[in-house]
């Protein structure tokens, strides 16, 4: 195949491939439609790469039989590469990234794919390597603007989930660091995040003083436990779990959140003390204790807001936080308003101390703890993995979420032995990074240098800090939370899906973010549930011209020809929808619109699977079809599906000759006279024919 033509099939395929995601996104088709369109796509592209390389080879050989010298090392470059199978049959393996090594008994190159299946591995670097030496420069500018940026925020979330100050900034020390060497996203930053942060709070409510060393404690432990769940879950290539947490349900929960955290911030900008955890009890606290509100924390606060809105507007680059803080911590000494306002006090310097947290380690208090731990995994997951595909598919970078677990894991796991808190994979500090220019986790390496000089050497004017500030950074961190467009957007498209969300944003607020991440769970997986079991089936017919095929309402059916119907089914069988494929093919035997039905054929590309519930389904819908006359048929049966069919004797009572490869042959078949009479199997009881 020339390169031209290889160029071709390629973009062919890769054309069918977004279009069966686009119809699966649509609801249109299942998601097994997906992988079987992907599937010829990898080795094509394989195969192309392998004939570009022939090519060169082509031309080093031309240019060594023209008399130039060559080196060594180059001739043992000159054989084209072969693409390496990975599995039976001449297809190649796609799950992970392909690489090209030195193959020292042949002294050639050679092809290989790293398959999904092996051992499990513990690789590093990926988020780094390959360096980009002309972006080197750019990706230590774009940590700068992270560090500029991320630091006074991190300070805020300890607002949100009740830790001393300099907890922030540790959440940027060592949990970053550690998934820029072990995450495979070159552009994820992970630290503290107001998501998690509001469900540790929630979720600690009443088990220790807010703020007290005992809370801290369990905060850390939290964090280790939450790093465990993430190398199980890698162990177990979980990594697909993120997959169900719809956008529509995050959406909800994410506006929830923001909803709650501003809510409560309110008070830390009136300067009036925090009460309670709950949203609707706090508000009704400030609204009636508002003439007590400190205009000192009040001016500080609007002051904060108009420079990081003002900066912002003028441009995205503006550490307007940085500012206000830096500006805020001047004032704060000049006029000495720790007299007049709540201000952080002394914050200490230095490195944070490794160890594990200081906890009665007991399983009373670890099985407290485990449904906290368990919802912050499924948060951190979740908006991780979300946030990593978004700006992979944008730069066109690989993204392994399996990976990425190990390097949240390890994050977790430096910030429960640092004495800090949960770390998530931040969707605002990421938009942050590209937007300064960084492609590759060396911002992320800069900005947690940046934060140990600040440890070192400047803690000392964080003192003079009013908490008016920190409020303010995070009430507009919260506000950023509220996806009104997104919600609106649902509302529009999907107003179903919109109830959901909304329902999920209330509970987080009314009842706590704890309740609110497993409704999210619960209700993605009704919705996934209520999608895919029942399926939008149709009858195959030919179109008026016969040219082609098109397809029908099973309200309406078509036959293909005189006797002959083509039904396709468009998910897998199982017990939940074995009895709508068993009252769609008995609806369609019973049409008699049409000339009497004596063949169906059963279209089976999208049918991956089969139950025992539903193979008996199929062994009674067999001979209850054969009783009126009709034979069942099947095509585009795969290999697997073939194998069950076997092993639940369903081959068997359909006979040898009932299975074909396409529906072309069956309407071959059928009009050449070649589909023979039905026979009788027993089936154990099964009505006979």
């Amino acid at each position: 195949m020339s390169n031209a033509a290889g160029r071709s099939v390629r973009l062919t395929l890769k054309g069918y491939s977004r279009l069966a995601q686009a119809l699966y996104d649509g609801g249109r088709v299942p998601y097994s439609t997906v992988p079987k369109a992907e599937e010829p796509f990898h080795p094509a592209e394989l195969n192309l790469v392998a004939a570009h390389a022939r090519l060169f080879a082509l031309a080093v050989n031309i240019y060594k039989a023209m008399g130039s010298r060559w080196v060594d090392e180059a001739a043992k470059l000159t054989s084209a590469p072969e693409p390496v199978a990975t599995s039976t049959g001449d297809k190649v393996d796609d799950k992970e990234n392909v690489r090209w090594q030195r193959c020292t008994g042949e002294e050639r190159v050679v092809m290989t794919t790293a398959r999904e299946g092996e051992s499990f591995r513990l690789p590093i670097f990926q988020g780094i390597l390959p360096v980009d030496r002309a972006g080197v420069g750019r990706d230590i500018v774009a940590g700068f603007t992270l560090a500029a940026l991320s630091i006074p925020g991190t300070m805020g979330y300890t607002k949100i989930i009740g830790t001393p100050v300099i907890t922030g900034l540790y959440t940027i020390l060592i949990p970053m660091f550690l998934f820029a060497i072990f995450g495979s996203s070159r552009h994820l930053s992970v630290n503290a995040d107001s998501a998690t942060a509001a469900v540790v709070a929630a979720g600690l409510a009443g088990m220790a003083v807010r703020g007290s060393n005992e809370w801290l404690a369990l905060c850390s432990l939290l964090a280790l436990m939450a790093a465990l769940f993430m190398f199980v879950a890698r162990v177990m290539r979980l990594g697909f779990l993120a997959d169900f947490l719809s956008r529509t349900v995050l959406t909800g929960f994410l506006t929830g959140v923001g909803v709650q955290v501003s809510l409560l911030e309110v008070s830390g900008l009136l300067g009036l003390p925090r009460i309670s955890n709950q949203p609707l009890s706090q508000t009704l606290h400030d609204l009636q204790s508002i003439a007590q509100t400190n205009v000192y924390a009040l001016a500080m606060s609007l002051a904060v807001l108009a420079v990081i809105l003002g900066g912002k507007k003028l441009s995205e680059k503006i550490p307007g936080g940085l500012i206000a803080v830096v500006g805020a911590i001047g004032v704060s000494w000049a006029l000495g308003l720790e007299h007049h306002l709540e201000t952080l006090g002394a914050v200490p310097s230095g490195l944070p101390t490794l160890g594990l947290p200081q906890v009665d380690w007991s399983w009373p208090l670890i099985s407290k703890l485990l449904p906290i731990a368990l919802a912050c995994f499924v948060v951190v997951l979740s908006q991780s993995a979300a946030t990593s595909r978004a700006y992979a598919a944008k730069y066109n970078d690989r993204f392994d979420e399996n990976v990425d677990m190990v390097g949240l894991g390890m994050a977790n796991l430096g910030a429960g032995l640092s004495g800090t808190f949960i770390v998530n994979g931040s969707p605002t500090n990421t938009a942050m990074v590209v937007g300064g220019g960084g492609r590759s986790q060396v911002s992320q390496i800069t900005t947690s240098v940046i934060v140990l000089l600040v440890l070192l050497f400047l803690t000392g004017p964080l003192a003079y800090l009013p908490a008016a500030v920190l409020s303010a950074i995070v009430f507009l961190v919260a506000v950023q939370m509220i996806d009104v467009k997104g919600m609106a957007r649902i509302f529009v498209e999907a107003r179903a899906e919109f109830w959901v969300a909304l329902v999920t944003a209330a509970t987080v607020v009314v009842v706590g973010v704890e309740q609110g991440i497993v409704l999210a769970m619960v209700l993605s997986l009704l919705d996934h549930v209520r999608r895919s079991y029942r399926g939008t089936n149709v009858v195959i017919t030919a179109d008026k011209r016969k040219k082609g095929w098109q397809t029908v309402p099973l309200s309406a059916p078509q036959q293909i020809a005189p006797g002959l119907m083509i039904y396709l089914f468009s998910h897998s069988l199982y017990y939940a929808n074995a009895g709508q494929f068993a009252e769609e093919v008995l609806d369609l035997a019973k049409t008699s619109t049409q000339p009497p039905l004596t063949c169906l054929c059963v279209e089976a590309a999208a049918i991956g699977d089969v139950d025992f519930s539903a193979a008996a389904m199929l062994r009674d819908s067999c001979n209850l079809l054969r009783g009126k006359g009709i034979r069942l048929v099947f095509a585009n049966v795969s290999t697997e599906l073939r194998g069950q069919f076997d092993r639940y004797g369903i081959s068997k009572l359909l006979g040898e000759d009932a299975i074909y490869g396409s529906v072309h042959a069956v309407v071959a078949a059928y009009e050449g006279q070649s589909v023979p009479e039905p026979t009788t199997v027993d089936n154990g009881g099964a009505a006979q024919a």
